[in-house]
């Protein structure tokens, strides 16, 4: 479904991916581990066309994406979670989600309001509050939930178990699965090893720019020396 290629980001004089290469296919997860700075979120943010300073090939479903601007990317069925979160503080939970809602995607799953409350329970409680009065949890599944608003056939998660309490995180987990159930693809930019390994088919770890490592986490766990070189803080 995706195949990156030769992927290379710059900001200003500073040359952050240096040869970048990966693939999702069809209802996969996918992790994209490293270190703060190794260069995951510059990846997931070229691939979604937020860096000017690339080259190299990013194809989905076999159409060229790397020049063209995130609205069309979006539009060709591309769902992006920021780790900032980006929701509309003063909106309520039901109207951030009215925000991100779109036509049915033919070959994508349709993403109901009344689905994505039984998906995350928490937002059906909180339906009426405002985004700012929710926890940072909280903040991250109604993110989550208004990308699915928009019927995509692969979502680009950007840190979502950042700064989130373990118990949020094994929610998170559960929904990604669904996700999965569902026919999604996911490809995740991630810290947490055991979060990947709950929900991923498979891993690639960036250090400094480029993929130093891609395998199953059976693979990764039968290698220590490779988490300690490019995982261990």
């Amino acid at each position: 479904m995706l195949e990156v290629t030769d992927l290379h980001a710059r900001y200003g004089g500073a040359h952050i991916l240096g040869g970048v290469k990966l693939t999702v296919a069809g209802g996969e997860v996918v992790a994209l581990l490293g270190r703060n700075g190794a260069g995951k979120t510059t990846t997931i943010k070229s691939i979604m066309g937020l860096v000017r300073q690339i080259s190299g090939s990013v194809r989905y479903e076999g159409r060229e994406l790397l020049g063209r601007p995130p609205h069309v990317i979006c539009r060709a069925g591309i769902g992006y979670v920021p780790e900032e979160r980006r929701i509309f503080a003063d909106l309520t939970v039901a109207e951030n989600l009215e925000v991100g809602r779109r036509p049915t995607r033919e070959g994508a799953p349709h993403w109901s309001v009344a689905h994505l409350y039984e998906l995350f329970p928490n937002l059906a409680e909180r339906r009426r509050n405002q985004g700012k009065q929710l926890s940072g949890g909280e903040q991250q599944m109604l993110t989550i939930a208004r990308t699915l608003m928009g019927n995509p056939r692969l979502v680009l998660l950007d840190e979502p178990s950042e700064g989130i309490a373990p118990v949020i995180v094994e929610q998170m987990a559960r929904v990604i699965a669904e996700l999965k159930r569902e026919g999604l693809s996911v490809l995740l930019s991630e810290q947490n090893l055991h979060f990947a390994r709950l929900v991923s088919d498979r891993a690639y770890i960036i250090e400094t720019g480029q993929v130093r490592y891609e395998g199953d986490f059976a693979d990764l766990d039968a290698r220590p020396e490779v988490s300690e070189q490019f995982l261990a803080v």
